[in-house]
C-alpha cells in the first residue's frame, strides 16, 4: 500500500518533560491529536516566541518518539539555531505549545521482510528509531550507520546499538566510531548486511552522498529532506526542490507536501536552490507552463 499524508491538526500541548541529550535540546509534548495520526517520516511545526511575539513563521521539526502515555505524547528534537530555538530551549515543564502535525508524507514501508540500512547524520537521525520499530515489527533486518562532526553530534547511538542488528558509527574527528563520515563506511555496510533499501535522515549534503551510493549499488533509497519550510502546508513556497517525476519530467514539489520523504534517485540534489533550466514551467523549458507543486513526484511504495 502507499503511504499518504496523514490529516493535520492544530493542538496547544503541555510541554510533559525537558532534557538535553548532548549538544541538542529534546522536549516531550502530551499532544493526543497528533500523536494518534503520527507515522516515521511526519513532521510538526510549533509557533515559537509566545502569544505576544512578532515571530509569526513557525519551526519545523522531525518527530522523534510518539508514546501513547497521558493519550499520546510527542517529543521532537532541535539544535538551538536562532531566536525560535533559544525561545524553545528555554520551555519548562506544564509550558504550553502550539503545534499543528502531522504534516508530509511519512516514510514508505516494504511488502516483504527485507534487510533496510537506516542512515542518519547528526540529529536528523531522529526519526529513524520510529520507523526501525515498525520496520521491525514487519520481520525486517534493521542496521544503522550514524554520523556527524563530533561524539556530541552523533544523536541516538545507545538506542541504535539497542535496536539495530549492526550500528555503525562515524564522527569527522574520530571522537567516536570510525573517523570519518558516514558515506565513507556505507559501501561496506551495504554490501556486509546485504542491504535491499536504504532510509536516510540529515542535511542535504549527506543525503546527497548517500543517494548516490544507493544508487551505485542499484538499491531503492528513501530520503527525509531537510528544507527551511515555513508554513508548514504548501502555500509559502519556501520549500521547493527539483524532483523527476515517474514521466522523466523535473517539477518544483515542495517538500512539505509532495515530502518530505522522497526517493533518493529522484531528487536533483546537485540543483537543489535553482530552478533547473529542464524544469516544467522553467523559462524556456518545454510545456513553458508555471511550475505546477501539485505534480507527481514518483514518490512511491518501496518493494
Amino acid at each position: 500500500m502507499s503511504e499518504t499524508a496523514a490529516s493535520p491538526v492544530q493542538v496547544t500541548g503541555t510541554v510533559l518533560t525537558t532534557r538535553r541529550v548532548d549538544a541538542y535540546h529534546a522536549l516531550t509534548v502530551v499532544a493526543p491529536g497528533i500523536a494518534e495520526r503520527f507515522r516515521p517520516g511526519h513532521f510538526i511545526t510549533v509557533a515559537v516566541g509566545g502569544p505576544a511575539s512578532s515571530t509569526l513563521a513557525r519551526r519545523a521539526f522531525s518527530v522523534h518518539d510518539v508514546k501513547p502515555d497521558y493519550g499520546g505524547t510527542v517529543e521532537f528534537v532541535f539544535t538551538v539555531r536562532g531566536p525560535g530555538t533559544a525561545w524553545l530551549a528555554e520551555r519548562k515543564a506544564r509550558d504550553t505549545l502550539d503545534m499543528v502535525g502531522p504534516l508530509g508524507r511519512p516514510f514508505p514501508l516494504p511488502r516483504d521482510p527485507v534487510h533496510c540500512v537506516l542512515v542518519g547524520a547528526e540529529y536528523g537521525s531522529a526519526p529513524l528509531f520510529g520507523l526501525a520499530d515498525l520496520l521491525q515489527r514487519r520481520g525486517c533486518r534493521v542496521d544503522f550507520v550514524l554520523g556527524a562532526a563530533s561524539a556530541d553530534r552523533v544523536f541516538g547511538a545507545l538506542r541504535a546499538r539497542r535496536m539495530g542488528e549492526t550500528t555503525t558509527l562515524t564522527t569527522e574527528d574520530g571522537s567516536l566510531g570510525v573517523r570519518g563520515r558516514v558515506t565513507d563506511v556505507l559501501p561496506s555496510v551495504i554490501a556486509d548486511t546485504r542491504a535491499d533499501v536504504v532510509y536516510a535522515c540529515g542535511p542535504l549534503s549527506t543525503l546527497r552522498g548517500v543517494a548516490a551510493v544507493a544508487i551505485e549499488f542499484d538499491i531503492p533509497i528513501q530520503v527525509a529532506v531537510e528544507q527551511t519550510m515555513v508554513c508548514g502546508f504548501g502555500v509559502c513556497g519556501s520549500c521547493v526542490l527539483p524532483v523527476i517525476g515517474e514521466d522523466g519530467v523535473t517539477r518544483m514539489v515542495r517538500a512539505c507536501v509532495e515530502g518530505p520523504v522522497f526517493r533518493g534517485e529522484r531528487v536533483r540534489f546537485e540543483d537543489i536552490g535553482t530552478i533547473p533550466f529542464d524544469a516544467l514551467g522553467a523559462p524556456g523549458a518545454p510545456g513553458g507552463r508555471a511550475h505546477e507543486p501539485g505534480g507527481q513526484t514518483g514518490n512511491r511504495h518501496v518493494s
